[in-house]
């Protein structure tokens, strides 16, 4: 993997957010959830689907803090608007968990 200079790595505008509204995704191609999350202060609500239907049900996922990347343009993903993308690393099957600070920390928090 080629190396990124510290300037690059501060391009990518990662905060918490809390999870304030999540449904099912059924018009997804892969099994998805939409989410709203609560990034406060000026980045307020933004909504994103992602694929962690393995692991996760919708009502399960709101008030949990998640972190993602607030600053790519939004994408049409079929009928709904993705406006960050949520983060998240593979388990041992290849399923996405979900990245989050391990204790509660200010919505809209910038990752150092």
């Amino acid at each position: 993997m080629a190396e990124i200079e510290f300037d690059d790595f501060m391009k990518v505008d990662v905060r918490v957010g809390t999870v304030i509204r999540a449904e099912p995704f059924p018009e997804a191609r892969k099994p998805a959830i939409k989410l709203w999350i609560d990034f406060g202060g000026d980045i307020g609500e933004r909504k994103t689907s992602a694929q962690i239907t393995a692991h996760y049900e919708p009502e399960a996922l709101v008030g949990r803090q998640v972190m993602a990347v607030v600053n790519f343009p939004p994408r049409q993903i079929g009928p709904f608007m993705s406006e960050v993308l949520v983060l998240g690393l593979p388990d041992a099957s290849g399923e996405i968990v979900l990245l989050s600070p391990d204790r509660p920390v200010p919505d809209g928090g910038r990752m150092h």
